[in-house]
């Protein structure tokens, strides 16, 4: 903006003293000071509001004067709240450094003018801007050389002084900007991720206002292009077009750190822009993972229809590649299932289910982001959506997760996706998306270390699901942990789901055994026939008692169970006549 344009402006209560042939000068800023030297905090263009308590007699004007003009500055305001008339020594100054000087009226706050210039030059800053995001969306529709988004939510911050994120429908971070080391905690990120899909459902136009732990949000929907068709199919009143519910699950969002309630119309379509500009980068990934897809469909209907375990183990060998860039070695693997269901609508819940499966293993552990340790950890990749392959039949998603494979002094512990793990992530923000007619159930397999245990584990995690469906709310999961023998004992469970449950507990064991002649198997029979007596089982094996215990406890390691418990003991015991 120019100088002339405050002039103009009735309600800014300026009176210009001095300066008139100045007044094409361009205001770049606003600060207010009463330092006797504000050189520091001056970059140039600024107009600098002040209250001349800096000013004690006439000597003071010419150096405060002289500062402010080396420094650059676009013009001086003084207030006249405190010596009334703006004092013959200021005017002089600002005359002979060129300066153009104005005089505040003392009923005008200096709040009052800094929200006007701030919201004009902003406004200008956002045209400008604007440029930038539109070249910046032509190269990225041209070819690999925009940058992603992160590139224009940083000049969102350098520019404009907001800060912005990208998020997924679960609350994962896609990206943000760097200005100030601006990072959102996932709590933070489920709660606005939460009312950026009830909002949606209403059918409400954005973007949604949302206050978090005291802070406003203004959350803009990023509309990839079967969402924009729908949008404007249902504007229009057209015939046949899709239900909200088929991409609510799966779009991302925009969120600013302010309240856009009251922004100009520049400033709006400027982040309209930025929200095309990354639902382009959408479109790319989204594309970019059609190999992924295809390579767990064709492994999928492989398993499905009993192939023979070593054509899946070599279209598994293509596959270990592409989905676990850099391993280097045969990993195991870990299947996870997703069912996505809407009361009274005739909507086809795998792709909806496939999209959303996707984005959750991006980042599955309620921790740190895309590599917990402990039960929730995958493999880190060049970029962690490359190791999600997801594909989809029915109504139900199938997600191929490959895991590194463990090391012979491996101790028995859980490793891969944990159920709960997957559930504390995404129950909260997902479950506002399908508040009043939808449930999205997952079930999560072992991890199995060879081709001849995906069908296993596929009716496993299918299995789990089924159990977690069986569950209240609107997100549930459960986990093979959960198949415990007395559902195994129900007419109706697959057999693989039973060879399944009886290689993940016997298979550690015998694995030992192989390695070490432990006779850790022979033990646990023994021990459980004999009832768990330390004395008589020592006896029945000729084994010192200390021996029995060191064996059994190796067991309890390998195998994370208790053989004190009752249910352990039934679970060992019906695994090994099943076996």
């Amino acid at each position: 903006m120019r100088l002339r344009a405050l002039l103009d402006t009735d309600a800014l209560g300026l009176r210009l003293l001095g300066g008139e042939d100045e007044l094409d000068r361009a205001v770049r800023g606003v600060m207010t000071t009463d330092l006797r030297d504000p050189s520091r905090y001056l970059a140039g263009g600024e107009l600098v509001l002040t209250g001349l308590a800096w000013r004690r007699d006439a000597a003071d004007s010419e150096p405060f004067v002289r500062i402010l003009a080396n420094a650059g500055v676009a013009a001086l305001a003084a207030g006249e709240a405190e010596l009334g008339a703006v004092p013959d020594d200021i005017v002089e100054a600002c005359a002979r450094h060129r300066l153009p000087l104005f005089a505040v009226n003392e009923s005008v706050a200096f709040a009052t003018i800094t929200e006007h210039v701030v919201r004009q030059v902003s406004g200008e800053r956002a045209g400008d801007l604007a440029a930038v995001v539109d070249r910046h969306r032509r190269l990225m529709t041209s070819g690999p050389t925009g940058g992603g988004p992160d590139v224009v939510l940083d000049l969102l911050g350098s520019d404009l002084d907001l800060r912005a994120w990208v998020l997924s429908p679960a609350g994962r971070a896609v990206a943000g900007s760097s200005a100030g080391g601006a990072t959102l905690p996932r709590p933070v990120r489920a709660r606005l991720a939460a009312e950026h899909l009830a909002a949606t459902r209403t059918g409400r136009r954005g973007p949604h206002r949302a206050v978090v732990d005291g802070v406003t949000y203004s959350l803009f929907p990023i509309r990839t292009r079967a969402a924009l068709t729908s949008v404007e199919a249902r504007a229009r009143g057209a015939a046949g077009a899709r239900d909200v519910r088929e991409t609510v699950l799966s779009d991302w969002m925009l969120a600013v750190e302010a309240d856009a309630g009251d922004w100009p119309e520049e400033r709006l379509d400027l982040l309209q822009g930025v929200t095309q500009l990354i639902a382009v980068e959408r479109d790319r990934r989204d594309a970019a993972r059609t190999v992924r897809r295809r390579l767990a469909q064709e492994v999928l209907e492989l398993v499905q229809t009993g192939a023979a375990p070593a054509e899946i183990a070599a279209r598994l060998r293509v596959a270990a590649p592409v989905l676990l860039p850099g391993l280097g070695a045969a990993p195991h693997w870990q299947v996870v299932v997703a069912r996505v269901e809407w009361e009274n609508a005739g909507i086809e819940g795998g792709p909806v289910a496939q999209s959303l499966l996707e984005e959750i293993l991006v980042d599955p552990s309620p921790g740190s982001p895309a590599d917990a340790s402990g039960g929730g950890s995958l493999p880190a990749g060049p970029e962690p959506s490359d190791r999600i392959a997801v594909a989809h039949t029915g109504d139900e998603a199938v997600a191929l997760v490959p895991l590194p494979a463990v090391s012979a002094e491996h101790d028995g512990s859980e490793t891969g996706l944990l159920a709960d793990s997957l559930l504390e992530a995404v129950r909260a923000p997902l479950s506002a998306g399908l508040d009043g007619d939808g449930r999205l159930t997952l079930g999560v397999s072992a991890s199995v270390h060879s081709a001849e245990g995906l069908r296993g584990a596929l009716e496993e995690a299918r299995h789990a699901r089924r159990v977690a469906a069986a569950r209240p709310g609107r997100v549930c999961a459960a986990g093979h942990q959960e198949l415990a023998s007395h559902v195994l004992l129900l007419p109706f469970v697959p057999d693989d789901v039973r060879r399944a449950f009886t290689a993940r507990l016997l298979d550690p064991l015998r694995e030992y055994d192989k390695r070490h002649r432990a006779e850790l198997i022979p033990t646990l029979e023994a021990f459980l026939d004999c009832d768990g007596s330390w004395t008589r089982c020592a006896a029945r094996l000729h084994l010192h008692v200390n021996t029995l215990r060191y064996r059994v406890g190796r067991i309890e390691q390998l195998t994370s169970r208790d053989l004190s418990r009752l249910e352990d003991k039934l679970d060992f015991f019906l695994a090994l006549r099943m076996s």
